[in-house]
This record gives structure tokens, C-alpha cells and sequence, in this order.
């Protein structure tokens, strides 16, 4: 029996990301819900958030962030031939979105698709099932794609979440490498918690109102600031690197408090770049990682090369990162 093999190292390419349209920002959000923008801005670090348009859906902002990050990193449509999105936003059973992804981006090269559902940890299941795609032979060129749209699972009359979720698509595209840039991913869940984050059942008859995503926030920030926060360290041990060889630190962008506990817990050194898109976008669960990383490359904060270690954590409870060299 013959195994394949493919290159020996992968690499993140480019990267592209798609925002939703609207802009709402927490004055217009304390329209909607019992709140202030003080009470927001000090529990999460939110100032506003970007929700869809009636016009834009999981497909054109999926396409429009894969058009960006196929064009930037150079690669030919033809020799796209694998096609991962990380989504629960996805309103249809079959076919899988990563296929219409394809056949929107026009795509010839019969590439391999599918979706999985890895919540706000669904971007870097992506990177890690690319990289061992392209290592092994699987494939050469991967998209892997998160995209959200939950401000159409909001609760409006839900104060403690519904100011929380955005709108966008983050992309990129996995190919060869001759020198190590995606590192071990760390994964792995705690499903009896699974509970603790999820959206209705979509079968279920709730009198014309949409499934809706239910959160129990005390737990979850318990969770992300102990529990994850060490599987953060573990991403970087497992790469063989120490806090110091880091120059970005992009985590999921679910609350900056949980940022700010990871920090402490990982004692980078001042330094290390962090990503906090999360101000001006709020959570967009899969697509919070590329977004992130995009905005700190247009901003110059962050430069291709640089080492960045990245972290996904969310419903499931489920968790994956591993550290990458930026594109």
C-alpha cells in the first residue's frame, strides 16, 4: 500500500476579509436593549459591530473574502484544489456552502469541499486540516473560510448577548512551504458543556421567530480565562517556542477581558502585538481570527513573516490554535 505525500511544510498564503455593511455602534445598539455604552465598552470592549445587510449573505461575504486572499496570495483559480468554510450560519443542510463557495469563485480544478461546524474554534480546525492536506499530498493550494452571519441568530430581548455578535468572512488561502510556518495545532473539546453555547433547534416551531443563540456567559468566561488560557500556553510549548519568540498574539475576539486574562496567564512580553478587533467589530465568531489578522497587516501593526500565535474557542465547547508565520 502506497501513502501520499505532499510538501513538507505548509504555509498561510494571504489572507482577505469581508465585513457586514452596517455599522451599529452602541448608541444605536442601547435603542434596541437595556444598556449604556459604558456597561458594554467595560464588559467587553465593544464600541460597535457590523451586521449584513438584507442584500449580503454567508455566500457573498465568504466569496468576496476568498477573491481577496486567492488575488493577494497569487495562485491561480485552476490550482484551487481544496475548499474549507467553517460556519454555522449556513441555513441549508446539503450541499455544504464550501461547495457553492467553488462554484461562485468559479473554481475548475474539481477542488475537494466541505464545511465543518467548530463554532468561534471552526477557523483554526481550518488551518490545521489544511496544513495536513498539503503536507500529505491531499492538496496543494487550500481556501479555508470562516464566515458569520449571527446577528440573524440574535435575541433582541436578550440584554446579556445580543450586543455581542457581528457579521463578516475571514479567508485564506494554505499552500507550500520550504521552512516551518504553521505550527502543531492543540484541539480538543469539553463536550459535557456542551450546553453552556448553542442556537435552537432550527426544527422547532417558535411562532415565526428564527432560531436564536442562547449563552451562559459567566461559565464560558470562567472557561475561556482558566481552561483555555492554559491551552494557550500549551500552542506555543508544542511549537517549541517561548512567550518571547512571539510578535503577534491574535486570540478569537470574543471579549477583551478574556484577551487580557490570556495575557497575563501567558506573560508575553509588552512587546507582542494583540489583536483587538473586537472594538470596532464585536464577535464574529469564525471569521474573528482572519478578520483580526487581516486589519493588523493593513494597519501595519503586524508584518508578513512575523511569528503570531492564534486561538479559536467556542461552542461545544470546543477549542483549537496553533502558532503561524504571518502572510
Amino acid at each position: 500500500m502506497k501513502t501520499s505525500q505532499g510538501a513538507q511544510y505548509a504555509r498561510i498564503m494571504a489572507v482577505g476579509g469581508a465585513r457586514g455593511s452596517r455599522v451599529v455602534d452602541n448608541a444605536e445598539m442601547c435603542t434596541m436593549i437595556d444598556s449604556t455604552d459604558e456597561w458594554i465598552t467595560q464588559r467587553t470592549g465593544i464600541k460597535e459591530r457590523r451586521w449584513a445587510t438584507e442584500d449580503e449573505s454567508a455566500l457573498s461575504l465568504a466569496a468576496a473574502a476568498a477573491r481577496k486572499a486567492i488575488e493577494r496570495s497569487g495562485v491561480d483559480l485552476a490550482d484551487v484544489d481544496g475548499v474549507i468554510v467553517s460556519t454555522v450560519s449556513h441555513f441549508q443542510q446539503t450541499p455544504s456552502l464550501a461547495t457553492i463557495v467553488a462554484a461562485e469563485l468559479g473554481l475548475t480544478g474539481n477542488p475537494a469541499a466541505y464545511d465543518i461546524s467548530a463554532a468561534c474554534a471552526g477557523f483554526s480546525y481550518g488551518v490545521a486540516s489544511a496544513e495536513a492536506m498539503v503536507r500529505t499530498g491531499q492538496a496543494r493550494h487550500v481556501l479555508v473560510i470562516g464566515v458569520e452571519l449571527l446577528s440573524r441568530f440574535i435575541d433582541i430581548k436578550d440584554r446579556s448577548t445580543a450586543f455581542l455578535f457581528s457579521d463578516g468572512a475571514g479567508a485564506v488561502v494554505v499552500g507550500p512551504s520550504e521552512t516551518p510556518a504553521i505550527g502543531p495545532v492543540v484541539w480538543g473539546s469539553n463536550p459535557d458543556q456542551h450546553e453552556i453555547i448553542e442556537i435552537d433547534d432550527w426544527r422547532e416551531d417558535r411562532g415565526g421567530e428564527p432560531p436564536y443563540i442562547h449563552m451562559e456567559g459567566r461559565t464560558v468566561f470562567k472557561w475561556a480565562t482558566t481552561y483555555i488560557a492554559g491551552k494557550t500556553l500549551e500552542a506555543l510549548e508544542v511549537a517549541g517556542l517561548q512567550p518571547e519568540d512571539l510578535d503577534v498574539f491574535i486570540p478569537h475576539q470574543a471579549n477583551n477581558r478574556i484577551t487580557d486574562s490570556m495575557l497575563r496567564h501567558l506573560k508575553l512580553p509588552e512587546s507582542v502585538v494583540v489583536a483587538r478587533d473586537i472594538v470596532n467589530m464585536g464577535n464574529s465568531s469564525a471569521a474573528s481570527i482572519p478578520l483580526a489578522m487581516e486589519a493588523l497587516l493593513e494597519s501595519g501593526e503586524a508584518t508578513s513573516g512575523q511569528t503570531a500565535l492564534i486561538i479559536g474557542f467556542g461552542a461545544g465547547l470546543v477549542f483549537a490554535g496553533q502558532s503561524i508565520v504571518l502572510p
